[in-house]
């Protein structure tokens, strides 16, 4: 048995009757209209105070997973529990604030906005939550900028950063509210191998004290011993598994 494996068998059995799952995920079916992707799941589990990277070939669901465990997207037929909440009993409004309050984003394309500055741009969901821009939040957006390395640039904007620039900005940003979940797309993707390592101690650190969750969707193996579990979404989708059968 290889260490992956090890690992997963390890983690399957940890406290798994003590533990209230932060998303569970059950009899999962979503299809993009008009296409041919279909993502099956009998089951996904995220424990609170866990970390997960999730893993497969491109086009096998990955970013689509992560927009269904916030409730960006709902499915056809399955239930996605948030806390024990059902996503997709919940309206469109509450599933925002939901995001807005318990989770932090990490998009691979960043999606900073062109006129907001750095600084602003790290702020901005305290702001959209409705919660007062403290000293004590602006304190920590710039404390989180220092350990993301862009300590100096929290007065440019978006066009004026380079692509790894923009990236540790996004991250700072989902980190802001200190969020029960962290869903992250490739977060070192556009980064160095040192300043990778900084980002990733950052996201695993500031999850550890916040005792919240934190999935990623990574290509990069050589960091999966990181986390506590590794997902693999080519094996684990249904449908995929299906068409192999089918063709052979």
């Amino acid at each position: 048995m290889s260490d992956q494996d090890n690992n997963r068998s390890s983690n399957a059995d940890h406290n798994m009757s003590d533990v209230e799952p932060l998303l569970k995920a059950s009899d999962l079916d979503f299809r993009y209209p008009g296409t041919s992707f279909r993502l099956r799941l009998d089951d996904f589990t995220l424990e609170t105070g866990r970390t997960m990277a999730l893993i497969g070939r491109s086009g096998c669901g990955k970013s689509t997973l992560l927009d269904l465990t916030c409730g960006i997207r709902t499915p056809q037929n399955g239930t996605i529990e948030f806390e024990g909440r059902d996503l997709s009993d919940m309206g469109d409004e509450s599933r925002r604030l939901l995001r807005l309050e318990s989770v932090g984003l990490v998009f691979q394309e960043f999606r900073l906005l062109d006129y907001l500055t750095v600084l602003d741009s790290i702020l901005l969901p305290v702001r959209l939550a409705g919660r007062p821009v403290t000293s004590e939040i602006r304190d920590r957006a710039h404390e989180l900028a220092r350990r993301a390395g862009i300590q100096g640039l929290l007065k440019r904007r978006p066009q004026r950063l380079s692509q790894g620039e923009r990236q540790r900005a996004a991250i700072c940003r989902a980190l802001i509210g200190t969020p029960r979940l962290v869903l992250a797309d490739e977060p070192t993707g556009n980064l160095d191998p040192t300043t990778a390592e900084s980002v990733l101690d950052l996201l695993f650190e500031e999850v550890a004290t916040a005792g919240a969750a934190l999935l990623v969707i990574t290509h990069d193996h050589e960091i999966l011993p990181r986390f506590d579990e590794v997902f693999d979404l080519s094996e684990r989708n249904l449908a995929a598994t299906e068409m192999k059968e089918g063709a052979s």
